[in-house]
């Protein structure tokens, strides 16, 4: 059996940016060499020397203009059987609003903010291009069902 194929590329993070009212931070952009428009989370690849959070901090601050005091994370997993390279997901809560800082090839980005069951449905739709946001966003809304049941029964 022959050794597989494993390429080295920097992990990247995508975030869940979600507000105190649970309206979550998504991105849409066109992508013709995948059919047309999609929905995202703000992410992106490490650069050199980055943790992992630092990474979320800054890709969304870059993309959605959105700092957060809360960082919560929720797992990495790896991109692809044959690349070494994983995908870090994390929710961000205690959110403040400033402006995109959009790189030159990020300009098309338009941020837009959706209810909770509404960006989980997207994703069980297809309307996620890449699989990363719909299972962050789906972990998200897990644990934020949990926390919201607990309520309830110490209510």
């Amino acid at each position: 059996m022959s050794e597989p194929h494993t390429p080295h590329s920097p992990d990247a993070a995508i975030v869940v940016a979600r507000d105190s009212n649970n309206l979550v931070a998504i991105l849409e952009a066109n992508f013709p060499a995948h059919g047309g428009e999609f929905l995202f989370l703000p992410g992106g690849r490490f650069e050199p020397g980055e943790t992992s959070e630092q990474c979320a901090r800054r890709e969304l601050a870059e993309e959605a203009g959105v700092t957060a005091t809360r960082w919560r994370s929720l797992g990495h997993f790896a991109i692809t059987l044959g690349s070494t390279a994983r995908v870090h997901l994390f929710e961000a809560q205690d959110l403040t609003l400033g402006p995109q800082s959009l790189t030159e090839t990020e300009l098309d980005f338009k941020l837009s903010w959706w209810p909770m069951a509404d960006a989980v449905a997207a994703a069980a739709d297809g309307r996620f291009l890449l699989p990363a946001g719909p299972l962050a966003l789906m972990l998200a809304e897990r644990d934020l069902f949990h926390q919201e049941a607990a309520r309830r029964i110490t209510a």
